[in-house]
Parts: structure tokens; C-alpha cells; sequence
């Protein structure tokens, strides 16, 4: 982390409709973040709109700028919003600056129109699918509780049509976990989609709130709604494995690294490469955090996406400079105690400089000597990771001579149909279907 008072490059998540969706998936409990602006309409203004532009593009020391749209549902404001939006960036741009568009999406608003205007802009839109029909649709239902598989692959078919540039953001739940090669080889086989993200879906909960929360974050008549927070050391019963993240994580890089290497880029596989660089490009694995804050509607600036709760709102943009509360000594720390909290486990563990720990919002299990605020997801980050080392090392090793990843891919074909180890990759692993829960 740079020191006090040097400026920092960040990434802002902005939620111009707040947690407003038109959809009910069941484990979002982004939902219930509408109780922190219970009387209000969640509805990003044209004042907060131009400030939050203005202040962003002032804010980055770097060339480089991007200008990220997440939710609840973004299109529910519109498209006339985002035409200002752009319209704005334009008159704001400083010499030498490029801007990056980005839109977080569940696609059941997309047309003609919208993807017209990504295309024309260039705007990176993720889609969110957590696979094949049953799968996407055990958790991604709408108000009536009806599957939105149909309606997602309708926005599928008009982002293709306009060319935009895709990727595809799939959680990892419960539903989906066992699965790993299927729910890849319907994006790569059946979509073709090229870029795609896995997100564990983990939502905690303690004695006291798991049976409420097991049922959703929407509202239930008759039943009081919770605010998420990051509290409790149990789970829903949506949630992804802990081990079982990790297994279905090595099932997808079996198939990646044999077929796919420089052909479709998954998130984690991208970063993790990079991190044998020691570069760190995500947040989650990085050693520290603090830079992806987020931004409510009404310009409220919380330290992350992930905790959106009072404990972490950092201020108001209309009355702090987002410059001066992502360099607070209070987003510092925040960011510094990803390292400073780390478990003894962690501190010693062979594959730390790739996890890092995860993500601080998963740290609510103990370690194997007791010790609290193990990741969650622990067993499955370190059964990835070290899974997949001989391979990144092996693919690590070809860009530093100058060549290329992708020819590991011949030494593993080779191995094979030889029937041995392939060079660079663990052997094979049981299958996710193979584990047991």
C-alpha cells in the first residue's frame, strides 16, 4: 500500500438505483440494504450523478478510468441516465485520461436500444447466469418465483447481436457446486462465451437469524425483514461449500487448461497468474484492500461493495471529496487490517501468496489450531491453489522465456495419451460429483 497522503488508484462500484431489483433472487442479500433508505426512492439524482463523475475522474492519479455501474438493477434508471452519464465523462475527461464503461446487469431490461449503446461506447457488460436452466434457475427467480433463465439468454442473444463486449458473472452456490464442468462447457459450448467470473456465494448468518435468513432477504409478509450484515460464523443453506468452492474451481481448470489456455480468460485463473508476477489485480486475493468502495444513490461512499452497512459508510460525497475518504486514515486501516489480521495459519500457509487470505467478508471460521477469523472458504481456496501450482508455475515459467501459456496445453496432450502426470498439472482429482455433501 502506498504511504499516507500519496494518491491511489481505485475502483468504484457506483449503485444508481441502490439495491433496487427487478428480480428476487433468493441468496441476494443486497435486497436488504433497501432498510439502510427505508423512505426513499433510490434513485440516483442528476446533482449526485455529476459530482460523482466530476469527483471520480478528478480523483484517479492514472491514465486509466473505469466508470462501473452495479446494482440491485442499473437499467431500472434508464437509458437517457447512462446517455448523460457518458455525456458527462466526455466534459470531465482530463488530457491523457481513457475511460473504461462498465454495467453489471441481470439482462432483463436489454433490447435494441441498450445494447446499441454499449456497443456505440464500449462498454464491458457482465451478465449475471449461474449456468444451464436448472441451475440458474433454482436461485435467480423473479417476484413470483419464477425461473429468469429464458429472459437472460433473450439478453444474451441482443448483446451478440450488437457485438458488446460480455462477461459472464456466475455465482457458486449450492445448487451449481457439484457442477463445474458442466456449468463451463454450456458457457464455452453452448453461449461461446470468452470471459467469466465464479462468485462463492456466501452468506452468513448466526443461531439467532438462520432460519429467517435461510428463507431469503426479500420481504416476506408478516415476517421482520433483516439487514445483512457481516456478523454470525454460520451459513444459509444456499451457500457454497467451503472445500466444495475449491473443487469446483480445479473440475472448470481441468477442462481450461487442456482446451482453453488463451482462448477463454476466467477471472481467478487470469489473476492468479499475474499474482506469480506479484501483481495482484483482484481485491479478494490481493495482501491488502480498501480500494473498491462503493457508492449508494443518494452519495453515500461505504468502504466496500460487501459492507454496505453504518459501521462502514465513510461519508457523503456532497460533503467529502471521494478523494479524501478513500485516503482516510479510517479506509487505510480498513484495508490494512486485510494483512494485519491475518491467522497464524495463514501467516505460514505455502500457498498465501496467491489467497492472501481471501476476502475479509469470509473470515468467520477458525482455524486448525482454534484460532478465529479463518476464511470460510479456506479448505477450497487451498485445495485449488495447490492443485493448480505446478501448472501456473509451468505456464509462468513459458512467459518468462519470452513464450507463450498456451503451450503448455501440448505437454499436457502428450502426457495424456501417454497416460501420465501431464507436465505442470496435479493429478487428476475426483470430480465434484465424486465429494461427498
Amino acid at each position: 500500500m502506498s504511504a499516507a497522503g500519496t494518491p491511489r488508484d481505485f475502483h468504484l462500484l457506483a449503485k444508481p438505483s441502490g439495491s433496487t431489483c427487478n428480480i428476487d433472487c433468493t441468496y441476494c442479500f443486497f435486497l436488504s440494504k433497501e432498510a439502510l433508505y427505508p423512505n426513499d426512492r433510490s434513485r440516483m439524482s442528476e446533482a449526485t450523478l455529476e459530482t460523482y463523475i466530476f469527483q471520480l475522474l478528478e480523483s484517479q492519479p492514472g491514465a486509466e478510468v473505469v466508470v462501473a455501474w452495479q446494482g440491485g438493477e442499473p437499467t431500472l434508471m434508464k437509458l437517457e441516465f447512462f446517455r448523460h452519464s457518458v455525456a458527462l465523462v466526455q466534459k470531465y475527461l482530463r488530457p491523457g485520461q481513457r475511460v473504461q464503461h462498465t454495467f453489471q446487469t441481470n439482462g432483463l431490461l436489454l433490447d435494441d436500444d441498450w445494447c446499441a449503446f454499449f456497443k456505440q461506447h464500449g462498454f464491458l457488460v457482465g451478465l449475471s447466469m449461474d449456468g444451464p436452466r436448472e441451475m440458474h434457475d433454482a436461485y435467480r427467480v423473479d417476484r413470483r418465483g419464477k425461473g429468469t433463465f429464458d429472459l437472460v439468454m433473450r439478453a444474451w442473444n441482443y448483446l451478440a447481436k450488437h457485438q458488446v463486449d460480455v462477461n459472464i458473472l456466475c455465482t457458486v452456490n449450492a445448487a451449481n457446486e457439484k457442477h463445474g464442468r458442466d456449468v463451463y462447457r454450456f458457457f464455452r459450448d453452448e453461449l461461446g462465451a470468452k470471459w467469466l467470473q465464479f462468485i462463492p456465494i456466501v452468506e452468513r448468518a448466526s443461531a439467532e437469524t438462520l432460519e429467517v435468513a435461510n428463507q431469503g432477504w426479500s420481504e416476506q409478509p408478516g415476517k421482520k425483514r433483516l439487514l445483512y450484515t457481516q456478523q454470525g460464523n454460520l451459513v444459509t443453506e444456499r451457500s457454497v461449500g467451503g472445500r466444495q468452492y475449491g473443487q469446483f474451481l480445479v473440475d472448470i481448470f481441468e477442462e481450461w487448461v487442456r482446451h482453453d489456455i488463451g482462448q477463454v480468460y476466467v477471472q481467478l485463473f487470469d489473476v492468479t497468474l499475474e499474482a506469480s508476477f506479484g501483481r495482484h489485480l483482484l481485491c479478494v486475493h490481493a495482501p491488502t484492500c480498501g480500494l473498491g468502495p462503493v457508492l449508494e444513490h443518494n452519495g453515500d461512499l461505504y468502504a466496500c461493495d460487501h459492507f454496505v452497512e453504518p459501521k462502514y459508510l465513510l461519508g457523503n460525497i456532497h460533503q467529502t471529496h471521494m478523494r479524501e475518504l478513500v485516503d482516510s486514515p479510517r479506509q487505510r486501516k480498513f484495508g490494512q487490517d486485510k494483512l494485519d489480521t491475518l491467522t497464524a495459519q495463514c501467516r505460514t500457509c505455502s500457498v498465501r501468496h496467491w489467497c492472501n487470505g481471501g476476502c475479509p467478508k469470509d473470515r468467520f471460521a477458525a482455524s486448525r489450531d482454534g484460532e478465529a477469523g479463518q476464511n470460510y472458504l479456506c479448505p477450497g481456496l487451498e485445495l485449488f491453489y495447490t492443485h493448480t501450482a505446478p501448472a501456473f508455475e509451468a505456464m509462468a515459467q513459458l512467459i518468462r522465456r519470452g513464450r507463450y501459456p498456451a503451450e503448455l496445453m501440448a505437454s499436457i496432450a502428450q502426457a495424456d495419451a501417454e497416460g501420465m502426470a501431464p507436465p505442470g498439472v496435479a493429478e487428476p482429482r475426483p470430480t465434484a460429483d465424486a465429494l461427498p455433501g
